[in-house]
C-alpha cells in the first residue's frame, strides 16, 4: 500500500526528533550530524528502528541539513550522493529489520503496520533574492540535486522547518521532479507567522496550488501553542493535515538539550489536535520514541475526520491571501500599458521606479490585488513581465495578476512569483486552453476565463455561459478545480453595443445562480468612447456587484468608482461597522469637493505613512518605508546637494523611516520582507551619505562595534543576517563572522578588535551546545565581553541557562538592546 492509499484509510504516524537522540548517542557540539549515515550506520539504523517499535509509520532520513552548501555535489566519501544515500538506506534497513521480526513469529501488533521512508529535505539556511543573496533558481538546483541523490531510496519527499514559503516552493518544484509525494511542514512563530510574514491561509493556498500532497506544521512550537495554526490548516487544507511539534520548550542540562513536555502530556494533547482533523502525528524537537509510543497507541484507538474538498477560492502574496466569493475583490488596473502614454514611455525606457509607483500607488488606494501587464511589441516582454513582478514583491506585498498573452512571460513570471497568481487568461479556445492551463496546474493559480472561443463572442449571456461551462470541463481534464476559475463575461462598451450593459450583467446572474460560479470584470470597458466616463462605470460597477460580480479590473485612484464599492459593502452589510467605509471617507475627504463653497478643485489622498517630522524629510523617509532603494539614493543626493548635513539628514531620515518600519514589525503590522527592504532602501541612501563623506573628508559616527556569528556546526545564517543589516543601518559597525564559526576563532576576533558585544545565532537543536561551548569561553577568556542570542531553538530561560547575558527574539529587539549597552557608555 503506497503512502497516499494509507492516508484515505486513517492516520498515519511520524517519527519523533532526532537531534536530541543524537546528541544523547554522543554527537558532538558542531559535529555535522549526517555524517553519521556514513561513520555510524548501526547507530542511525538503530534510532530509527526504536522509532518504528513505537509505533511510526514513516521514517525521516537523517539529512535534514544535507545540501551542497555543507557537503560536495561529487562522488567523493563524504559527497552529497554519499550522504543522502547512506541516510535512506539506514532508515530502509530499519524497516527490514522490523519486516524480519516480524514474520518470526513473536506480538507486533502494537507496531503500526506499513511503513515509508520520508526524503528529509531542510532549509538551505539563505534568504532569496530579494530579501537575501540566493537566486531562486540556484535554490531549485540545489533543492534538484537532494532529490535526485535520495529519490531513489525514498517514498516519499518531506520538505520540512521551512519558515520561507518562498524557499519551499523552490523545494516543492525540485520535488515535483521525481513521481514521489512530496509533504510540506513550515515552522510558524508565536503569533502564527512565518519569518517572512505568511500565515496558514496562505501557506495552504500556495502549497497545494502547487500540487504537494500534504501540508502541515513542525518545529518551533509545542503541541499546546500549534493548536490555533492547526484550527487554520484543517479549515483550508483539503490535503491530509501534517503536525509535529516539539516536546515543548528547551532546556539546558549538564551541556544537552532537553525538553519541557513528557510523552503522557504530549499524547494528551496529540489526541486534541487528531480531534481537529489532523490526519498524519508526529514530533520534532525532543520527541522520543517514548513520545511517539504514548501518541500512536492512544490516536490509533480514534478515528481521523473525514477527508473533504474546502471549496475556498485563494490567492495569495508572501504574506497573505486573499478569499473570493465574500464581497467583490478589487484589481488595480494601471500596470497596464493600454492607452497610458506615460506608462508606455515608462516601458519603452525600462523606468522602474515610475512603474512600481504606480503598484505602490494603488496599495495605498486599497487595491486587494495588482494586476501586471507589460505587453509592448518593441520591447522583451517575458524579460520585463520578470523584472516588474520581481521589483513589485521587493517593495510591496500586494498579490498579482499576471496579464500577458506570451507563454514565455506566463511561465516566467509564474514560476518566480512568491505566492499564489490569479492568471489572466484563458478562454473558450482550444489553442489557448493548452497553453495556460498546465501552467496554471504546474505553479498553481486564479485562472481568468474569457467567455469567448472560435466563433467570437456571443451576444446572449447563455452563449457565454455555455461557453465558460465548457471551460470548467477542460479545466478539469487538467485537473484543475472550479474553484480555481474565475469567470469574465466581458463589458462590451454600450457605445457600440446598447444592450451589452444588460448581456454582461444576466451573464453576471447566471454564473452566481446556475454555476455557482466567481465573476470578474474590466469595468471600465463599458464606458469606451463616452464622455464623463467615471459617472458610467461607477453606476454600472454598482449594478455588476449586485448582480453577482466577484472582482473588478478597475482603477483603485477613481473617487467615484470606490464611492461606489465602499457605499455597496456597508448597504450588503459586507463591511462590519461600515468600519472600511468611514475610513473611506476619511482618508478621501479632501478629494470631494466642498458643495457649500460651490466645488474647488481635488486634492491630493493624505499620505500613507504615518510621519510627524520635517516635512523635507517626507520623500525621503517614505522611499525608505516603501523599500525603494534607488529612489532614496537619489532624494538623499538632493539632501546633501542643498547643504543639508549628512548626520540630520541620517537622524531625521533614515532612523526616522527606520523606526516606522521597525515598529511596525514589533506589533506585527509588518513583516520581515518590508523590514528588509526598508533596510535595504536605508543601505542606498547611506551610500550615498557614505561617498559624499569620504569625498568631502568626513567621518562617519559608530554608535559600536559588536561581532555575529552562527555558531559551530550551523549552517543556516538567516537569522544573523537580518540582525547585521538591521544593525548596520542604525549605525553600527558590525563584524560578520559567518556561520558555522569555530569558538576560538570568535574569541580571537573579540580579543583582537577589543569587542564587548558578541551576538550569537543556532538554529539547530544540535547545535545549541556549540552555543554554550562558545559563551562559556568568552565568559572564561573576556569576562567584560557580553553575549546577546537568538534562533528558532532558543528561548530566554534556555539563554538564561547556558548563562547568555541577553536573548532578543528578533532583529529590532536587538538593535534596541545594541542601542541600550552602548548607549549606557560600555
Amino acid at each position: 500500500m503506497n503512502i497516499r492509499e494509507k492516508l484515505e484509510k486513517g492516520f498515519v504516524f511520524f517519527d519523533g526528533g532526532f537531534g536530541t537522540l543524537l546528541q544523547a548517542a554522543g554527537l558532538k557540539p558542531g559535529e555535522l550530524p549526517e555524517r553519521w549515515n556514513l561513520e555510524k550506520p548501526d547507530t542511525i539504523t538503530k534510532l530509527h528502528y526504536d522509532y518504528l517499535l513505537a509505533g511510526a509509520n514513516i521514517l525521516k532520513t537523517n539529512t535534514f541539513g544535507a545540501n551542497s552548501f555543507k557537503y560536495p555535489n561529487d562522488e567523493s566519501e563524504y559527497g552529497l550522493k554519499n550522504i543522502v544515500t547512506a541516510g535512506t538506506g539506514c532508515a530502509r534497513r530499519a524497516i527490514e529489520m522490523l519486516e524480519q521480526r516480524e514474520n518470526s513469529g513473536d506480538d507486533f501488533s502494537f507496531v503500526s503496520k506499513d511503513h515509508y521512508v520520508a526524503l528529509d529535505i531542510g532549509s538551505l539556511g539563505k534568504l532569496l533574492k530579494p530579501l537575501g543573496d540566493l537566486e531562486f533558481e540556484r535554490a531549485y538546483e540545489v533543492f534538484k540535486e537532494i532529490v535526485d541523490a535520495g529519490k531513489d531510496g525514498a517514498d516519499l519527499i518531506l520538505i520540512e522547518t521551512m519558515n520561507d514559503i518562498y524557499e519551499a516552493k523552490a523545494a516543492i518544484l525540485a520535488a515535483k521532479t521525481s513521481d514521489l509525494p512530496v509533504f510540506l511542514t513550515t515552522a510558524y512563530d508565536e503569533s502564527g507567522k512565518l519569518l517572512t510574514g505568511a500565515d496558514p491561509r496562505t501557506v495552504v493556498a500556495i502549497a497545494e496550488g502547487l500540487n504537494v500532497d500534504a501540508v502541515g506544521v513542525n518545529c518551533s512550537l509545542g503541541p499546546e501553542e500549534m493548536m490555533g495554526i492547526v484550527d487554520e490548516l484543517c479549515k483550508y487544507a483539503s490535503v491530509p493535515v501534517i503536525v509535529n511539534p516539539n516536546a515543548g520548550l528547551p532546556r539546558s542540562e549538564n551541556g544537552r538539550t532537553v525538553y519541557d513536555v513528557g510523552p503522557e502530556d504530549f499524547r494528551a494533547s496529540m489526541i486534541k489536535i487528531a480531534g481537529k482533523g489532523a490526519r498524519i502525528l508526529g514530533g520534532c524537537c525532543g520527541t522520543t520514541p517514548a513520545h511517539i509510543r504514548e501518541m500512536s497507541a492512544a490516536v490509533r484507538k480514534t478515528e481521523p475526520l473525514p477527508l473533504s474538498e474546502k471549496e475556498y477560492t485563494l490567492i495569495s502574496s508572501y504574506t497573505h491571501s486573499v478569499e473570493f466569493g465574500r464581497k467583490p475583490i478589487l484589481i488595480g488596473e494601471r500596470i497596464n500599458p493600454t492607452g497610458k502614454k506615460k506608462f508606455k514611455e515608462a516601458l519603452r525606457a525600462a523606468d522602474m521606479d515610475y512603474i512600481l509607483q504606480q503598484g505602490l500607488n494603488q496599495q495605498d488606494q486599497r487595491a486587494d490585488v495588482l494586476d501586471v501587464n507589460v505587453g509592448l511589441p518593441e520591447i522583451d516582454e517575458p524579460q520585463m513581465m520578470e523584472d516588474v513582478v520581481c521589483g513589485l514583491q521587493a517593495i510591496c506585498d500586494l498579490p498579482l495578476q499576471i496579464d500577458t498573452t506570451d507563454p514565455v512571460a506566463m511561465e516566467r513570471a509564474l514560476r518566480l512569483y512568491n505566492g499564489k497568481a490569479m492568471i489572466n487568461s484563458v478562454n473558450g479556445k482550444e489553442e489557448v486552453m493548452k497553453q495556460v492551463f498546465p501552467l496554471a496546474k504546474k505553479y498553481g493559480g486564479l485562472v481568468v476565463a474569457l467567455t469567448i472561443d472560435e466563433n467570437g463572442i456571443p451576444n446572449t449571456a447563455e452563449g457565454r455561459i455555455r461557453i465558460a461551462k465548457n471551460i470548467y470541463e477542460q479545466a478539469a481534464e487538467y485537473g484543475i478545480k472550479k474553484k480555481d476559475i474565475i469567470i469574465d463575461p466581458l463589458a462590451m462598451s454600450i457605445s457600440a453595443e446598447a444592450d451589452s450593459a444588460k448581456i454582461t450583467l444576466r451573464a453576471l446572474e447566471l454564473i452566481r445562480d446556475e454555476l455557482k460560479g466567481l465573476s470578474s470584470l474590466g469595468v471600465s470597458n463599458i464606458s469606451f468612447g463616452l464622455p464623463e466616463r467615471e459617472l458610467v462605470n461607477s453606476t454600472f460597477f454598482s449594478m455588476a456587484m449586485n448582480s453577482g460580480l466577484s472582482a473588478a479590473i478597475m482603477n483603485p485612484a477613481s473617487v467615484e468608482m470606490m464611492k461606489a464599492y465602499y457605499a455597496f459593502c456597508a448597504l450588503k452589510n459586507l463591511d462590519d461597522n461600515c468600519t472600511d467605509y468611514i475610513d473611506f471617507a476619511g482618508r478621501y475627504a479632501a478629494m470631494i469637493p466642498d458643495k457649500k463653497e460651490g466645488g474647488g478643485e481635488k486634492k491630493a489622498a493624505p499620505s500613507a505613512i504615518a510621519y510627524e517630522g520635517d516635512e523635507k524629510y517626507r520623500e525621503l523617509v517614505t522611499a525608505i518605508v516603501k523599500g525603494m532603494k534607488d529612489r532614496a539614493g537619489s532624494l538623499t543626493g538632493e539632501l546633501l546637494a542643498a547643504d543639508i548635513p549628512a548626520m540630520e539628514i541620517i537622524d531625521s531620515g533614515l532612523i526616522s523611516a527606520l523606526d516606522i518600519v521597525g515598529k511596525g514589525f514589533e506589533k506585527k503590522t509588518v513583516f520581515l520582507p518590508q523590514l528588509l527592504m526598508s533596510a535595504e532602501a536605508a543601505g542606498g541612501a547611506f551610500d550615498v551619505i557614505r561617498e559624499y563623506m569620504r569625498k568631502s573628508g568626513k567621518k562617519q559616527e559608530i554608535k559600536g562595534r559588536m561581532i555575529m556569528a552562527t555558531v559551530k556546526g550551523d549552517i543556516h545564517d538567516i537569522g544573523k543576517n537580518i540582525v547585521r543589516v538591521l544593525l548596520e543601518n542604525y549605525g553600527f559597525d558590525v563584524i560578520d563572522l559567518g556561520k558555522d564559526v569555530d569558538p576560538e576563532i570568535i574569541l580571537e576576533t573579540a580579543k583582537k578588535e577589543n569587542i564587548r558585544l558578541v551576538g550569537l545565532s543556532a538554529l539547530m537543536t544540535t547545535t545549541v551546545p556549540a552555543m554554550e561551548e562558545t559563551i562559556k569561553l568568552l565568559n572564561k577568556e573576556l569576562p567584560d565581553c557580553k553575549t546577546v542570542v537568538g534562533g528558532a531553538v532558543m528561548t530566554p530561560e534556555y539563554a538564561k541557562m547556558i548563562n547568555a547575558d541577553k536573548y532578543c527574539k528578533d532583529a529590532m529587539e536587538t538593535v534596541r538592546y545594541a542601542e541600550e549597552f552602548f548607549g549606557g557608555g560600555n
